[in-house]
């Protein structure tokens, strides 16, 4: 795919203010929470005895949300995948470390700490058979991603923040959850998580705001063209072992779908409040083409509202997933 030259301008003169950037959406090293801080010390003498508290408290959990927390703890594990993605993109040179990549790198960062907080406190759990966790965790990885946005910069900071809005719906969900069985421990490990996520999200919508301001149409024609693709998640390649490439994530999906952690017409939400956030109604100054992709857009969420009002899932079915012991 060829692209307008002018995303790559857009580019280059965004990168030169992300110093700002990072210092307004990440948060400093040193200061900021790691996975130890939430999980029993190795050195305390309580440690076996905090270990068997984690257990049990986890013995209530139903099996969907273990299938649930499982995935999306893989998903989080997959990070190498999605760097390696993030550095191919046009304008987001791996010569200037001081540019776009240097957000890249410090978002990877912030981000590893996710799926290192999930898979110790899986592992904590009793739960879950870790062997086939990370076969399942090295597929996802192996398998790569495939989500349309190809090299291009504009697809890509619409896909991200469609995505990272959608984790922290996803996390906040298991939180509460969580609580809700008595898990205050877990609850408060994927709060953390839901926040990294939220401020993520934030970042990624101000990138795509500051785009329309100065290349409206082209902004536009991209975010026309990954609705109609649909957004699909970065574990859609989800699978087991002895499985076909995607064959777990419909499952997983559904198991979301019954526990409401995250549902079809948490989809329609998200691209509602995206369409109302960057104005897209009232954005002036388009071509014809960003005209039209526009009306697309914004008939968009009464579509899938009906469609998500009648794609409710809500009896179990016939799947086993082989991470849950």
């Amino acid at each position: 795919m060829t692209l307008n030259p002018t995303r790559i301008e857009v580019m280059h003169f965004l990168a030169q203010k992300i110093d700002s950037i990072i210092e307004e959406f990440l948060k400093p090293i040193d200061t900021n929470w790691q996975p130890s801080d939430f999980l029993p010390e190795s050195n305390n003498p309580e440690f076996t005895k905090e270990i068997k508290e984690i257990q049990e408290q986890c013995k209530a959990l139903p099996y969907d949300y273990m299938a649930i927390l499982v995935g999306d703890m893989i998903t989080e594990e997959a990070l190498p995948t999605y760097e390696s993605w993030l550095m191919e993109v046009e304008g987001i040179s791996k010569g200037e470390p001081k540019g776009w990549s240097r957000w890249v790198r410090m978002w990877t960062a912030e981000e590893n700490r996710h799926g290192d907080l999930l898979n110790k406190y899986i592992y904590l759990s009793g739960r879950v058979n870790m062997r086939q966790m990370e076969i399942s965790t090295q597929y996802l990885i192996a398998d790569g991603m495939e989500i349309g946005t190809a090299k291009d910069p504009y697809r890509n900071f619409v896909y991200t923040s469609f995505q990272e809005m959608a984790t922290n719906i996803s996390h906040r969900r298991t939180a509460t959850l969580a609580k809700k069985h008595g898990n205050e421990q877990l609850s408060k490990i994927c709060g953390v998580i839901a926040a990294d996520e939220a401020r993520h999200a934030k970042a990624y919508r101000s990138f795509v705001t500051k785009i329309f301001e100065v290349d409206p149409s082209e902004m536009m024609i991209a975010l026309e063209d990954m609705m109609r693709k649909k957004i699909v998640m970065p574990a859609h390649f989800l699978r087991q072992q002895g499985e076909k490439i995607g064959q777990s994530w419909s499952h997983f999906s559904d198991a979301a779908q019954r526990l409401g952690v995250y549902t079809s017409m948490d989809y329609t939400n998200i691209l509602e409040s995206l369409i109302k956030e960057w104005n897209i109604g009232n954005i002036t100054g388009l071509n014809g083409a960003a005209e039209k992709g526009r009306d697309y857009l914004m008939g968009l969420p009464e579509r899938f509202r009906k469609v998500a009002e009648r794609s409710s899932i809500k009896a179990p079915i016939d799947y086993q997933f082989n991470w849950i012991l």
